[in-house]
């Protein structure tokens, strides 16, 4: 005999309170007591009570889902597995449900922003790796889809974000090696068609003009290059008739790889170069010698862009929705000079 699915009279009955009250104090209703939203949580987790979604969804139009739109070019175990972490911490205790929709390696990044919203899959949307004039944040404006990215744009339509300041990373990252007498400071930039490359570029750009010393930007490689690229590019560079003294890069794997590179190529590594690197994850703290770096943490990032994102479905304005985290400096040991 199957057991019957507990229902919003079941918590009713047990507690006494009304069917309006139960339901109000299950959407956490600022004018109920605390302790009577307290008691109806409190029976309804040990009833096993859970929402009938197909119902709430016919009544309201709402699917009580958040996609996040997961762009491949990133690794799983990296950028992604942390920031699926915090948008799950900031939506545990909310009644919304995180899926992840994996954007396929080659696919247009417009198609599963579209298959969401054409759909009615989500209430709302994340989404990353953005473009100055992104045709993803065009659409979501225009259908009022509520949503949130990870970086910035420059459509005049404002629009909720949370973003690392690539600027002041590029610019301190770059003061930094300059302090320690670097002169040939070669920039890894992203690939041009997101907006934080024009944020990287400039930071860089500003240091390298108020020292007085010529930019090296490579044509041939950014980050989206494969490890194994940067790594001959880098090999190449030591063994040249100038030869790098710097580097900086925005991606730990890259920079390990240049690293790797350049110590093939005959560099050593604090002595002839110095290297600083975008940090995510705590893979940078068991190279020997240590590289300098500057930290985003992604977890955190994701949970400010799920919590954002509620206010947003809220109903708060655009404008009062877009935070810049400041790059956190990790110093090393460096190596002998």
């Amino acid at each position: 005999m199957s057991k019957v699915k507990p229902t919003l009279k079941t918590i009713a009955e047990k507690t006494g309170l009304s069917l309006a009250t139960v339901s109000k104090a299950l959407h956490n209703a600022s004018d109920l007591r605390p302790e009577t939203r307290q008691l109806v949580q409190r029976v309804a987790k040990q009833v096993g009570y859970t929402p009938n979604w197909a119902g709430v969804h016919l009544r309201t139009g709402r699917s009580f889902v958040i996609a996040f739109v997961l762009n491949q070019d990133d690794e799983i175990d990296q950028f992604a597995r942390n920031m699926i972490l915090g948008i799950t911490m900031a939506l545990r205790e909310t009644r919304y449900l995180l899926t992840v929709l994996p954007q396929s390696l080659g696919q247009d990044p417009m198609e599963p922003v579209a298959y969401v919203v054409d759909n009615s899959l989500a209430d709302g949307l994340i989404i990353t790796h953005t473009e100055p004039q992104d045709p993803r944040v065009k659409l979501l404006n225009e259908r009022d889809i509520p949503f949130i990215t990870h970086g910035r744009t420059e459509l005049s339509t404002p629009h909720p974000f949370h973003d690392y300041d690539n600027f002041d990373f590029t610019y301190r990252a770059t003061k930094y090696l300059l302090a320690r007498g670097r002169r040939n400071i070669v920039l890894i930039t992203p690939p041009r068609v997101y907006t934080y490359y024009g944020h990287q570029l400039g930071g860089y750009m500003r240091a390298v003009y108020e020292a007085g010393v010529e930019p090296n930007l490579p044509r041939d490689v950014d980050l989206s290059a494969e490890p194994a690229r940067l790594n001959a590019f880098a090999r190449r560079a030591a063994r040249s008739s100038t030869p790098p003294d710097g580097y900086i890069c925005g991606s730990e794997n890259r920079c390990l790889a240049l690293l790797a590179g350049a110590r093939a190529g005959g560099a050593d590594e604090g002595r002839d170069v110095d290297f600083v690197a975008k940090q995510t994850t705590s893979l940078l703290d068991y190279i020997d010698p240590q590289i300098t770096s500057f930290g985003e943490d992604l977890k955190r990032a994701g949970e400010q862009l799920a919590s954002l994102l509620l206010r947003r479905l809220a109903g708060e304005k655009a404008d009062d929705l877009q935070v810049i985290d400041k790059p956190t400096f990790h110093g090393r040991k460096p190596g002998p000079t």
